[in-house]
């Protein structure tokens, strides 16, 4: 577990995304999903409404600019170029920013510079939904030192996109917010070129426990039943057989939690609604939560969770961290079953143990 009170700008924040239960995926044929989880019309509009408050806006992003940090740290890993690649859900830009950040490389000699991980890419198709979240941070110094080309889609969930197209796909949270995840698996698979990586960062399952947990509490206590306040995410036992069963090849599968430290459940909230990360579910519950929920909200969360010394109160991200790489013909594959020339039975010791 990482505990991160102060993000690489070394400006404490706060922050709080929806709290999650497990989801689960099965397959369905082409078209529009058959179960619509997210109402993908109001998330687009929450992102909007969010990015044009600029200023709030760029103050909340410091979850989304460590985890861009991070996936991009994975690139210092594949020892080649990539002329094209496409960032999916890019919201404002985060990992372009993250790749045109020198001395990424943390592994290097001390005193060496590394160069920024833009040297190695030609151009960057940055996709979301949202203009005014895409477009929020174009005249940023950052947006010199890479080709960045933003590309407005009308739904991450269908993309415009070629196949064979890019040599490398990586999406930071973004696709926590997509219905039919198999699907779009298929389809990255589909647009990437042979042997080239997928490479995302999405929020799990476990995400903000403790929110979930004492919001549940305080509506028994107040409203005698519970209401969809949260998000469901994927569960990270999931991600490997996802994509697994979209083709993807040579899989790595990891989890980071980040736990961040917030005033009070009222900051973190408000971190969510300047986020663009409000609850987006369908069928929710219209109109903002009562005052007396929200009170017991916050009692039960410092009850169960705070610290007896701790300023504040801790809230847990769970990071999933995914690769998987389409099928090229000069990709390394497996020996056939039986082909080893060595015994495991004789590096073991024939797994006969000594008796006392």
């Amino acid at each position: 577990m990482i505990s991160l009170h102060t993000f690489r700008s070394g400006v404490p924040r706060r922050c709080l995304f929806a709290a999650s239960t497990v989801r689960t995926y099965a397959s369905q044929t082409a078209g529009n999903p058959m179960l619509e989880v997210f109402n993908r019309k109001t998330k687009h509009l929450q992102k909007d409404r969010a990015a044009r408050n600029v200023e709030e806006s760029r103050n909340v992003d410091y979850l989304k600019d460590e985890v861009a940090m991070r996936l991009c740290e994975r690139l210092l890993d594949i020892k080649r170029d990539f002329p094209n690649v496409l960032d999916l859900g890019a919201n404002s830009c985060n990992i372009a920013r993250a790749l045109t950040t020198p001395n990424l490389d943390t592994t290097a000699p001390e005193g060496v510079i590394t160069p920024p991980l833009s040297k190695k890419i030609s151009k960057i198709t940055c996709a979301d939904t949202s203009r005014a979240l895409l477009h929020r941070d174009e005249d940023l110094d950052f947006n010199k030192e890479i080709d960045i080309h933003r590309d407005v889609i009308a739904d991450l969930e269908t993309l415009p996109y070629q196949p064979n197209t890019f040599d490398a796909v990586l999406s930071s949270l973004s696709i926590h917010w997509i219905n039919d995840l198999p699907a779009l698996l298929n389809q990255v698979n589909t647009i990437l070129k042979p042997d080239c990586p997928f490479i995302c960062a999405m929020f799990g399952g476990d995400t903000l426990f403790e929110l979930r947990g004492s919001m549940q509490l305080a509506d028994m206590e107040r409203r005698g039943g519970v209401s969809p306040h949260v998000s469901p995410l994927a569960d990270v036992k999931d991600v490997g057989s996802l994509l697994n069963r979209a083709g993807f090849k040579m899989l790595t599968v990891d989890v980071e939690d980040i736990v961040v430290e917030f005033p009070d459940t009222f900051a973190l909230m408000q971190d969510l609604q300047s986020m663009g990360e409000s609850n987006a579910i369908m069928h929710r519950e219209a109109g903002p939560l009562s005052r007396d929920v929200l009170l017991a909200n916050d009692a039960i969360y410092r009850a169960l969770h705070k610290e007896e010394d701790a300023p504040g109160i801790p809230a847990t991200f769970r990071m999933i961290y995914m690769i998987g790489w389409k099928e090229g013909k000069d990709q390394p594959q497996p020996l056939e079953r039986g082909s080893g020339d060595v015994n495991l039975k004789d590096i073991l010791g024939g797994g006969d143990f000594e008796k006392p």
